[in-house]
């Protein structure tokens, strides 16, 4: 394959790819080989990947390619974070104690993307346990800064162009933020939209899958297939959306160049028809990003009980002292804190009043100097109320790196989540041209 049409096969967005695979107007192959020969460019320097199986992937392409069309997902390429038990490549789970663990069998998700036809290309990197030790990716438009996390190695290898589309999950901000930081649609939807079985699990009340991708469409067509909800991928019904321009109570925490982005991106919105609102968040809210925190802190001492017990030298510094804060919080406390999570909920019904969509900032700024995996603070509290969540790339900032706006729709609204998300990307990407 010469290099110029490998370099347009590896930019292709999914769902770009997905239509011509399915009118076999490209090989399966052709597009593996395309990826292969972007991860041998870039992963020197991303480090995006855990493990790559180039050949098992272009075994895989070829029978597609034989055979007869298996799904929405036919011939697409995929990065699995390594958090997912994956049939035939290592599960590490980010942490030493599991470096020689290889499981059997596929989570669900993972499962539901082979049965659809998607190619596994190899396992991404994840920080440890999904917690904010890092791992070795970089951020691939400037190395010496954060890819964020958790799914680290997934962002930055759809941003690098290593592969079109990645399975995430999200505790915190493990999508959204690291889509934040390196330049890509970034999708989590409603809590237990997918189902999580054969993933490690941080905090049961609050671990989602999720999905990355180059476009709106990308990450609605593969979350459809993980959450067997085909509805998803119907977008083309959407018009302009009410939307509310919620600041929330952390904006002194963003940035000027985010703050900067999120009012201009209101302001071009309201100009192309969507009906736009200023939203103040009831003070239940005020508090809710330390009440998630404290929430995952307890479910985490639940879920590594064991590593904890029995394998305590091998986990970092960083999650040991998420360990040692978790253990001050007993089971009558996490009972508050979860009241203060529904009497938060209750009171949605009133935040999404006159509005379908909240604009609110994915991340505090542009990625960070260094390896930290920064700052979840703008998506804390609608993890903790399960919320659908949409990152939209906009812009750079003062530094060159990715700046883009979070979008955030009531629990169970997916669809219109979505349908409002590429509404924005089109008027937004127009605007641009």
């Amino acid at each position: 394959m010469s290099s110029a049409l490998a370099q347009d096969l590896a930019s292709l967005s999914a769902s770009q790819a997905a239509r011509l695979l399915q009118a076999r107007e490209l090989s399966a192959e052709a597009l593996v080989q395309a990826c292969i020969e972007r991860y041998q460019a870039r992963e020197p320097a991303v480090r995006a990947w855990r493990s790559h199986a180039a050949e098992a992937a272009l075994a895989q392409a070829r029978a597609l390619d034989a055979g007869p069309l298996r799904g929405p997902l036919h011939g697409l390429p995929i990065g699995v974070k390594d958090l997912f038990d994956t049939r035939g490549l290592p599960s590490g789970y980010g942490s030493p104690i599991y470096a020689e663990h290889q499981s059997g069998h596929d989570a669900a998700a993972v499962a539901l993307c082979r049965a659809a036809g998607a190619i596994v290309l190899g396992k991404t990197v994840t920080t440890e346990f999904a917690t904010f030790h890092p791992g070795p990716t970089r951020n691939p438009h400037n190395p010496a800064h954060t890819p964020g996390g958790s799914s680290s190695g997934s962002a930055a290898a759809v941003a690098a162009g290593m592969v079109p589309l990645a399975l995430g999950t999200q505790t915190a901000a493990s999508i959204i933020r690291p889509a934040a930081y390196c330049g890509v649609v970034g999708f989590k939807p409603s809590f237990a939209s997918i189902p999580r079985a054969g993933i490690k699990s941080l905090a049961e009340s609050l671990d989602t899958v999720g999905a990355f991708g180059r476009s709106v469409a990308d990450v609605a067509l593969l979350t459809s297939v993980m959450a067997s909800a085909p509805p998803w991928r119907a977008l083309d019904h959407g018009g302009a959306p009410r939307i509310g321009l919620c600041r929330t109570p952390y904006w002194e925490h963003a940035s000027p160049a985010a703050q900067q982005q999120l009012e201009a991106c209101a302001a071009r919105l309201s100009l192309a028809g969507a009906v736009l609102v200023e939203v103040s968040l009831p003070p239940e809210f005020d508090t809710l990003a330390s009440v998630h925190d404290a929430i995952m802190c307890f479910e985490a001492w639940q879920a590594l009980a064991d590593e904890r017990l029995n394998h305590a030298e091998a986990l970092s510094e960083p999650l040991q002292a998420l360990l040692r804060r978790a253990s001050a919080i007993d089971f009558e406390q996490n009972r508050y804190n979860q009241q203060r999570v529904a009497a938060a909920r209750a009171r949605l019904p009133e935040v999404f009043a006159h509005c379908d969509l909240l604009l609110t900032p994915s991340a505090c700024g542009e990625a960070e100097l260094g390896m930290a995996t920064g700052n979840p603070l703008f998506s804390r509290s609608w993890s903790a109320l399960g919320l659908p969540s949409l990152h939209l790339p906009t812009g750079t900032g003062p530094s060159g790196l990715p700046l883009g706006v979070q979008l955030v729709g009531p629990a169970g609204s997916d669809l219109a989540t979505l349908r409002g998300g590429q509404w924005v990307e089109h008027q937004l990407n127009r605007q641009k041209d």
